[in-house]
């Protein structure tokens, strides 16, 4: 078996990173992660909105998507309908700054919320320029917070306290967490019903998934024993490289079922947005990056993760 082939469910992918037959991939057809491709149908309109499923995107190692993730992945159920809200809760306010918000500028931000009384969440959530999609902004006033939060009773469910006034207002709240597994995250993991876990694939990547794995099982014991695992999404995936496909495939062996089918490929459209300071779905709503979000928001509703 030479080279380009060895560890690939199938054949070397095209150069936009799509295996053969998976672009209208449907059932029966195989797509990245080796398994056959089911058709994730256009969700129904929602004839009411709320209450909220909280998801908490999550990662110890950062670089891996977190954040593009987050804003792609609300402004895609925002385009099918859905209520949003974005809650940044990474100090470098990367979410914040992704989505066109001057975060310097910022008075109030989730950092008072959690560490002071008296303010109204409603005051500290900001619009954006995608309709149903809103944003709890963060600036590095967020990285005092974890010292701040030590000495308060019930420390880990801070989080889930400030967000229980617009819980009835949205339909998923997407929690973009720090690269850590520190505090703040385990305060998103206990207000959350479920767990996204970008995965970046390369071998390095996949090393701290079982410690990331073991934490959530602890905090579902512990603290929250509502909190599933909603799934690992593959991302910064290169097709025609055997090492996205063997990571791929690793990662599929160990978690099975576990692993989305959608995969989120490499591309300079990504960064690219980021600068536009919008989500990919509005900078450039026909490529396959836009297309690949539209079907992971597809397929969270079709697993019951979204309203």
């Amino acid at each position: 078996m030479d080279a380009e082939t060895a560890g690939s469910p199938t054949a070397p992918a095209d150069p936009d990173g799509h295996l053969p037959g998976t672009r209208d991939a449907g059932v029966g057809q195989l797509g990245p992660t080796g398994r056959p491709l089911p058709v994730f149908p256009e969700p129904a309109p929602l004839a009411a909105h709320g209450p909220a499923r909280i998801i908490a995107m999550c990662n110890q190692k950062g670089g891996v998507g977190k954040t593009t993730t987050t804003i792609n992945l609300g402004a895609a159920l925002a385009e099918y309908g859905r209520k949003v809200l974005l809650v940044d809760f990474d100090p470098q306010g990367a979410l914040s700054v992704g989505l066109g918000i001057a975060t310097h500028q910022l008075d109030v931000t989730v950092y008072n919320l959690l560490t002071e009384r008296g303010h109204d969440i409603r005051d500290v959530i900001q619009t954006t320029r995608v309709p149903g999609l809103d944003v709890v902004p963060a600036n590095i006033d967020l990285s005092a917070a974890e010292v701040q939060l030590v000495g308060e009773v019930a420390r880990e469910q801070i989080l889930a306290r400030v967000l229980r006034p617009v819980l009835d207002d949205y339909d998923v709240i997407l929690v973009d967490c720090q690269p850590s597994l520190g505090l703040l995250t385990v305060n998103a993991l206990t207000a959350a019903h479920g767990v996204i876990i970008p995965l970046e694939c390369e071998f390095f990547a996949m090393r701290g998934v079982a410690l990331l794995v073991e934490t959530i099982e602890k905090i579902t014991d512990r603290l929250n024993p509502r909190l599933t695992i909603d799934g690992i999404l593959a991302t910064m995936y290169d097709g025609r490289t055997l090492h996205s496909r063997e990571v791929v495939a690793s990662v599929v062996e160990h978690f099975d079922d576990r692993v989305f089918h959608t995969v989120i490929s490499r591309t300079v459209k990504f960064p690219d947005a980021t600068l536009a300071a919008e989500p990919i779905t509005t900078y450039d709503a026909t490529h396959k990056g836009a297309g690949a979000y539209r079907q992971l928001a597809r397929e969270l509703i079709a697993r019951g993760g979204a309203a």
